[in-house]
């Protein structure tokens, strides 16, 4: 491995540990970026590592809300874990849908769905849908302000809506988000329990991703893995924190108008340099 390998595959995890959180598709970046800055590794190793350097960003979950999430911690009450226990259900029958239909649909999708209009259409999308969404609830008050107002049958629902992040550009963060406050949740709830769905989702994902490649690492390849997880890691420390605090105080507008820019860019990108982006 040279020193240039080790700095992309860093801006890899940079950039996957910012866009994992925020609702604005890490898929739609990652094409991106790989179609500027390709890595040279096979088509099979970049499959499974656009998945599994996920994980560096999922342990940035359980550490951020480890005590939130731990239902044997002392300095809980009896209630606080049964609450805690409560969301583990939730968040479980949450990943259900997705936990199905994504083994089930994973190699149709990847041959299918991973091109440039795909990514350009959902990224608009969604994006229209996070500003029409937030005009609306100007107009209205959250109905599910904390876990113990959500009940199963929400949970379930939202895990519905999860299902549209199998598409890529979709954003995982936001189909969820997005579904949870369509049901009437407020945006911290909806943000923390997409979150949270995360933890599963993506372990499970990544299992998967391994299995099919069968675990046989090069060296370097390896190495590639282990230091995209971790740059991806402490981006995402940071990327949590920052989102929590965000929407204490502002609405999800911003991202919706993001998304949309980056949607155009692509298309421009795409008619302009017509072999760089899958299509």
């Amino acid at each position: 491995m040279s020193f240039i390998d080790w700095i992309q595959v860093i801006f890899y995890g940079i950039v996957e540990g910012i866009t994992e959180w925020l609702p604005v598709s890490s898929t739609g970046h990652l094409i991106l970026f790989e179609s500027f800055w390709p890595m040279d590794v096979s088509t099979e190793f970049l499959s499974m590592f656009r998945v599994v350097i996920q994980l560096g960003a999922i342990l940035a979950v359980c550490v951020v809300f480890f005590e939130r999430l731990n239902p044997f911690s002392r300095s809980h009450s009896l209630a606080q874990k049964q609450v805690i226990w409560g969301i583990w259900g939730k968040v479980i029958v949450g990943c259900i849908p997705a936990g199905i239909l994504g083994i089930l649909l994973d190699d149709f999708l990847d041959a299918h769905f991973y091109k440039w209009p795909v990514v350009a259409a959902t990224l608009i999308i969604y994006g229209i849908a996070f500003i029409l969404i937030e005009n609306r609830n100007k107009r209205t008050r959250p109905s599910i302000r904390n876990f113990r107002e959500m009940s199963y049958p929400m949970a379930l629902m939202i895990g519905v809506f999860q299902l549209l992040s199998l598409i890529p550009g979709t954003s995982r963060s936001g189909s969820t988000i997005l579904g949870a406050m369509l049901i009437g949740t407020s945006r911290t709830v909806a943000a923390e329990f997409s979150f949270f769905m995360a933890i599963p989702v993506m372990f499970g994902a990544s299992l998967l991703k391994l299995v099919k490649y069968g675990f046989a690492f090069t060296a370097g390849e390896l190495t590639l893995l282990i230091i995209g997880m971790v740059s991806a890691f402490a981006v995402s420390l940071l990327v949590i924190r920052f989102l929590m605090e965000y929407i204490k105080k502002y609405s999800f507008k911003v991202f919706g108008y993001y998304r949309i820019v980056l949607g155009i860019l692509v298309i421009v990108i795409a008619f302009l340099f017509p072999n760089l982006l899958p299509a």
